[in-house]
């Protein structure tokens, strides 16, 4: 059984939650001995890459391996509902879009894809995704329903877009993923203003992980010919990392920061959104062999949920992403705040 100081993980939370929102210690106070706070276990799926919160009690993840969405509900091991099938909409045949991140804007979802090349290097165009859907709060559980036109032209805009220059992201499509200079995007967050935020695992720009600003997404996935319209990108100082999940809190940010490649470690951090600001490193030690790669908070609960992909942990002797569906799992931190 994996253990961890709980009461370290609430205290935490609640400083960063401060350090976010920019209040004081009365914003958010954690409790700091409620015995509730615990790795749970979800059923259905191993490498869980991206997730949003439903409603206070069911949430939503994207497998990197699968084009199927699953609902949960908090506490319940199993899915809640059958699995949203997006093959069709994505138009990617029996292959895997790579889903890695996402974030709701109002009631739509964007999620993107990783935009990299298989880890062998071979370029695949079905791994170059970004689309949308649309919250349906009209069945019990809720679900999502795929809306508008998948993008699948972005590698191409980051390569030859003015605003990025002198980034070489065109260069960096040409490079695996977990290679030094390769490309992969797994960080996808929204700003106050509507806006996207990309989230890069790699490349690296002067050691810092690199964030880029998408301020027309509703356009982009609306199947109507836009192109999109980027922002001017900035970097952030994660301690050689990455970037695997970004999270929106008010007008702050929690960043999932790992390695660029597959040996390293994995921290939390609080930015207060400012590019020009430094992104501060949470004293949270994460559980051995935790791979966070998906952050998201349940609204009006008080609660946050940091993801686990364990594709390659090893269950009843056998690596996870290798068991059948019915046997596959994946961890979740739920870390309780109160005000």
């Amino acid at each position: 059984m994996i253990r961890f100081n709980v009461r370290s993980i609430a205290a935490t939370v609640a400083t960063l939650l401060a350090l976010c929102l920019g209040t004081s210690a009365a914003l958010a106070q954690a409790s700091a001995s409620n015995p509730s706070a615990a790795m749970e276990r979800y059923d259905g799926m191993c490498e869980a890459s991206a997730a949003v919160a439903l409603d206070s009690q069911h949430f939503i993840v994207g497998d990197d391996e699968s084009n199927a969405l699953n609902v949960y509900r908090i506490g319940q091991s199993a899915p809640a509902r059958p699995a949203v099938d997006l093959a069709a909409f994505l138009e990617t045949g029996d292959k895997a879009s790579d889903i890695e991140g996402a974030t709701r804007i109002g009631d739509t979802i964007y999620w993107i894809s990783s935009h990299s090349r298989t880890s062998a290097g071979k370029a695949r165009s079905w791994r170059r995704r970004l689309f949308a859907t649309q919250v349906d709060m009209g069945v019990s559980p809720p679900t999502v329903r795929p809306v508008g036109k998948p993008y699948v032209d972005l590698i191409e805009d980051l390569a030859s877009a003015p605003e990025l220059k002198g980034l070489g992201l065109g260069k960096a499509a040409d490079i695996a993923p977990e290679e030094p200079g390769g490309l992969n995007i797994e960080g996808l967050a929204d700003t106050v203003d509507g806006h996207l935020l990309l989230g890069f695992r790699n490349p690296l720009k002067d050691g810092k992980a690199l964030i880029v600003p998408i301020t027309n997404p509703a356009a982009l996935t609306a199947d109507n010919g836009a192109r999109p319209v980027f922002g001017s990108p900035f970097l952030l100082d994660l301690g050689g990392r990455g970037i695997r999940s970004m999270e929106r809190i008010g007008s702050g940010y929690w960043v999932v920061a790992g390695p660029t490649g597959d040996v390293g470690s994995f921290a939390l951090y609080a930015w207060d959104g400012v590019p020009t600001h430094r992104a501060t490193l949470a004293p949270v030690v994460l559980p051995a062999q935790f791979n966070a790669e998906a952050l998201f908070v349940l609204p009006g609960s008080g609660q946050a949920m940091l993801l686990s992909d364990d594709g390659a942990l090893q269950v009843e002797g056998t690596r996870c992403d290798r068991l059948d569906k019915t046997r596959q799992r994946f961890r979740a931190l739920r870390i309780p705040l109160q005000r």
